[in-house]
This record gives structure tokens, C-alpha cells and sequence, in this order.
């Protein structure tokens, strides 16, 4: 009883949201991303929170998610039919809304959906009810989101420009920059061309600042990222890695540009990228 009153509340949720075309986030069906799926194999949605309900339009559809734990994915199975709709809250009282369709062949099973495609809040959510708890666990929360859209960005094929530097056949290039919510994500290759093992001191991210006058001469600044995907401690020999650094979002000015340096445990195959402010201030 207690779940079917849920689910006729988010149905009429739903309706209103549709026949008001949700004016605070301009929204419109017909602007909503499409999602594929069919009988044979399972397409996995990875949402920013846990999810707290999920619902589609037609029984042709079946969206799955843990409701005891409260997991960030579900599953979605479609049968031969007309198009319908998903639609998904958050426990934060995120919404998010889909066009739902059955294809025969898939081209894509994995959707890692980042915060910025919601639709908007849930009108009814009640923002009193965040815990203690759910403060204490945000941070966790927040690096498994670095986690999984690092996974989708390592395997996503973007460039930014040419930015790199090689050195005794090492090579440490910056492949793309890109800005999500409050960070940005610099996707790092480093190869080893060499027969030797590269074995890795430190990555390191600093801004510089060209001070003017007769004397000219850098400052640097360290700049701490908030989280490192896939940093190695070893690059084997003929091997090459890939990583991401995110760090907090920042804009640099024309005399300013930041360092990736890269520098190698007991050896002296030390490299510097420069990265200028058009790339910083123009990201992906």
C-alpha cells in the first residue's frame, strides 16, 4: 500500500512537472536526452546520489535500483513498443527525466550522468531532513563522483590542444581540461618510450607568475588537487598510463600559466608541461 501511494505521488509529480514544462529550468520534452535499451542485455544509469525512486511511463519498461540501500545506479530493460519516459528522484531531491526508447542493437550500455543534466528539485523535498550523517558521508560521496566521471573521462576520445613535452624518450602530455561543477579535470597521459622503468617521485600541479621589470622572475604556487585517478608509482618499460588530476576550479590572467611537472625516483628524466591560460580559462 505504502508503495503504490509513493508511486501515484511521483506519477502525479511527474504530470505536473510535464504540463507545466518545468519553467524554472526551461525544460521541454522534446529537449530531453534519449536512452536505449532492449530484452537482451542490461543499460546501467550511475546517478551523482543514490537513488530514491525511479519510474517509467509504459510496463514495456523495467527500471531496477536497490530501494533498501539506496545504490547510485539502476538497470533499465525495455520490450518492443512505443517510446516512453524514465523518470528519476535523487535522495538529495534531484529529478531527472528521460525519453525512453527500444532498439534492437545497442550502441552504448553505460551512462554516467553528472549532476548538471537535472532537471531540477523536487518541489516537495524537504531539505530539513539532511543528517548528520549524510554531512559526515558527502565527502565519500562526493570522491566516488570523482571516481566514476574520471572512469568516463580517461575513456572518453577529446583533446584540448597540443600540450606536451618529451624528454629520454618520456613523454607527458595534457590530453584535455575539462570544468564540471566546481572542479576542473586534466586528463594526463605519461608514456615510456625508454627500456628502462619509470619510476615516479612526484606529479605536480603549480601556477606562475611572471613578475615584470628589469629583474624577471617566476613565482610558484602549488596548486593541491582534490583528487588523483590512476596515479602509478611505476611506469613500465614501453608503457603507457593514463590519470586525472582534479582540482578546484581557477582562471588564470595572460602573465600567468600553470606547470605540470613530472619528476623521476632516482633518476634525472625530470619533465615541465606549460599549460597557458587559454587552455585553463577554455576548458572542455
Amino acid at each position: 500500500m505504502k508503495t503504490k501511494i509513493i508511486t501515484t505521488a511521483l506519477t502525479i509529480f511527474f504530470i505536473i512537472l510535464s504540463k507545466h514544462g518545468l519553467s524554472q529550468t526551461n525544460h521541454s520534452l522534446n529537449m530531453l536526452d534519449t536512452i536505449y535499451a532492449n530484452d537482451t542485455k542490461n543499460v546501467a544509469l550511475f546517478f551523482p546520489d543514490p537513488i530514491r525512486q525511479g519510474i517509467t511511463g509504459s510496463e514495456n519498461f523495467v527500471f531496477t535500483y536497490n530501494r533498501e540501500k539506496g545504490q547510485y545506479f539502476g538497470l533499465l530493460q525495455a520490450k518492443p513498443g512505443k517510446e516512453s519516459n524514465l523518470l528519476v528522484v535523487n535522495n538529495d531531491g534531484t529529478v531527472f527525466s528521460y525519453v525512453i526508447k527500444y532498439r534492437k542493437e545497442l550502441d552504448k550500455l553505460n551512462y554516467f550522468i553528472p549532476p548538471s543534466s537535472s532537471i531540477g528539485h523536487e518541489a516537495s523535498a524537504d531539505l530539513s531532513r539532511v543528517t548528520e550523517k549524510k554531512k559526515v558521508d558527502q565527502l565519500n560521496n562526493r570522491s566516488y563522483y570523482y571516481r566514476y566521471f574520471s572512469s568516463y573521462l580517461i575513456k572518453r576520445n577529446q583533446r584540448i590542444g597540443r600540450i606536451r613535452n618529451r624528454k629520454q624518450d618520456i613523454v607527458l602530455k595534457v590530453e584535455n581540461i575539462v570544468f564540471d561543477q566546481e572542479e576542473l579535470y586534466f586528463v594526463i597521459e605519461i608514456k615510456n618510450k625508454s627500456s628502462l622503468d619509470y619510476d615516479l617521485n612526484f606529479l605536480r600541479f603549480s601556477v606562475e607568475t611572471r613578475k615584470k621589470g628589469k629583474k624577471k622572475s617566476l613565482q610558484d604556487l602549488y596548486k593541491e588537487p582534490v583528487f588523483k585517478y590512476n596515479l602509478p608509482s611505476k611506469v613500465e618499460a614501453n608503457e603507457t598510463v593514463k590519470l586525472i588530476y582534479v582540482l578546484p576550479k581557477f582562471s588564470l590572467g595572460k602573465d600567468r600559466r600553470a606547470v605540470l611537472e613530472l619528476n623521476e625516483r632516482y633518476g634525472e628524466r625530470n619533465l615541465k608541461v606549460n599549460i597557458s591560460h587559454r587552455f585553463i580559462n577554455n576548458p572542455n
